[in-house]
């Protein structure tokens, strides 16, 4: 049990990148789908990238088809929806999530921040509101992954 440990802490430390930022091989790629001019959602995927991971972003005209496709109710919905190695990701939640998300691997569909608050990742600003990041499951099931 001591060796594996040893074996998992050294592969841990192997994915640490530059500024001690955890970045896993499956962290790499996350699809980000948002409207071409939404500023918050350029502002979370510059944070996506300044945390390790390699973003792509593609603008699209109709989101809701999106959210649809990836099973984002409207109680979850927020103004742009990710995808990463099998999970989705819907609004602004920090990398530092989607990172535990990625190490931990349960099972659930993804992340949400539901809505738009003040003081999460690309929402900055002068007030800071307190919120929730949500995992859900395929079947509707909802439960607070974190606090923030």
């Amino acid at each position: 049990m001591k060796r594996l440990r040893a074996v998992i802490g050294a592969a841990a430390l192997a994915v640490v990148g530059a500024g001690g930022v955890l970045v896993t091989a499956s962290a790499a790629d996350v699809m980000v789908y948002k409207s071409p001019t939404c500023g918050c959602c350029s502002a979370w995927v510059d944070h996506l990238k300044a945390n390790g991971f390699k973003v792509a972003v593609k603008d699209v005209d109709d989101l809701n088809a999106i959210k649809q496709s990836h099973g984002i109710s409207r109680e979850l919905a927020s103004c742009h929806t990710a995808t990463v190695d099998g999970y989705v990701i819907e609004g602004h939640v920090p990398a530092s999530d989607i990172q535990r998300l990625l190490a931990e691997r349960p099972k659930v569909a993804g992340l949400a921040v539901p809505g738009m608050p003040m003081g999460s990742p690309g929402m900055e600003g002068p007030t800071k509101e307190r919120y929730d990041v949500v995992s859900f499951d395929k079947n509707g099931r909802k439960e607070v992954f974190s606090r923030h």
